[in-house]
């Protein structure tokens, strides 16, 4: 049995889990009915950070033998539902701009609980490199090393310090006396 991807040449590198979470994750998002992994991942690019917050993406169903004019299923926290119904026709509107094409007719909506998303963490601005450590890391021959080198020498100049560590109550070992803990 051949593959297709035996023939692909292997590249050697660290890929980030958002690059490989598309193939990992394509046959049970096809198996629910996403066509791509990307609408649910990218759901609050499409209908705006607010209404992401109380909805998420459950299904997409299209006629059979056909991939567009689908009905899209959403899961809506419960009183924003009414509101996601008067906003259909953008929703519909900004999913087909997200594929390209007319993928999606009518939205179908269910009350319940949306996925839970993380809020993303605010990465620091790169300060530029003081002139000292600048000096240090032109003298790196290979331009690869130097460029992750002088990035790692950025983050560490826009980052406030280590972390701190803030422990609530002092918790010292009990010293047993005389066979009594106290």
């Amino acid at each position: 049995m051949i593959r297709k991807n035996d023939d692909a040449p292997r590249q050697g590198r660290a890929r980030a889990a958002g690059e490989l979470i598309g193939q990992a994750g394509g046959v049970a998002f096809r198996r629910f009915g996403f066509i791509q992994a990307s609408v649910v991942s990218r759901w609050p690019e499409i209908v705006g950070e607010r209404y992401a917050k109380v909805s998420s993406p459950e299904s997409i169903r299209f006629p059979a033998g056909k991939k567009s004019s689908g009905v899209l299923s959403i899961v809506v926290q419960g009183a924003h539902a009414p509101l996601m119904q008067h906003l259909a026709p953008v929703i519909v509107e900004r999913v087909n701009r997200f594929f390209g094409y007319h993928a999606v007719a009518k939205l179908s909506f269910r009350q319940g609980a949306p996925l839970v998303r993380k809020e993303e963490r605010k990465r620091p601005q790169l300060r530029p490199v003081s002139k000292a450590v600048g000096e240090g890391l032109r003298e790196i021959a290979d331009p690869e090393l130097r460029a992750c080198l002088e990035a790692l020498a950025g983050r560490i100049e826009a980052s406030d310090g280590p972390p701190e560590i803030v422990a609530s109550k002092p918790n010292p070992i009990p010293i047993p006396i005389s066979g009594v803990i106290k």
